[in-house]
């Protein structure tokens, strides 16, 4: 059979069928009726948790252990004064330094963002229950 009695013949088969409709693949229905999404859950206090331990833990020692680097590395640097090693020991340290810095400005950017988001949902909760006082009185028949 050639391509076009070949096509003719699915042409026809078309045209006698039913008319073509557009179908959409897609997901089976949430059961939860949610869309699919997970529910937004936050715990506040958690949030202030893992601050604080941003802010007393993590923070101190990192600070504590790029200081710690400080007095070897300088003692290497002169050690090896007027060779090669010496350049590259000061070039190391200055980069260390650098990624020390970037790091406690991410701790402090987290720490921040924590303390943000516990803030903003509390208040958010706080916002959304008072609007329904008005609601809550008429409830009880003030």
């Amino acid at each position: 059979m050639s391509f076009e009695q070949e096509w003719a013949r699915q042409k026809q088969a078309a045209a006698a069928g039913p008319s073509p409709q557009m179908r959409l693949n897609q997901l089976a229905a949430d059961p939860g009726g949610g869309g699919g999404y997970g529910v937004l859950a936050t715990a506040p206090p958690e949030k202030k948790k893992a601050a604080n331990t941003i802010e007393n833990v993590l923070q101190p020692g990192t600070k504590k252990a790029a200081d710690a680097a400080d007095e070897p590395t300088q003692g290497a640097v002169k050690a090896f004064h007027g060779w090669e090693t010496a350049v590259g020991l000061a070039k190391a340290h200055t980069h260390w330094d650098d990624q020390v810095k970037r790091l406690m400005g991410r701790l402090d950017s987290e720490k921040t963002a924590l303390r943000g988001a516990s803030n903003l949902f509390t208040g958010n909760d706080q916002l959304t229950g008072s609007s329904f006082q008005p609601v809550q009185s008429k409830v009880d028949g003030v």
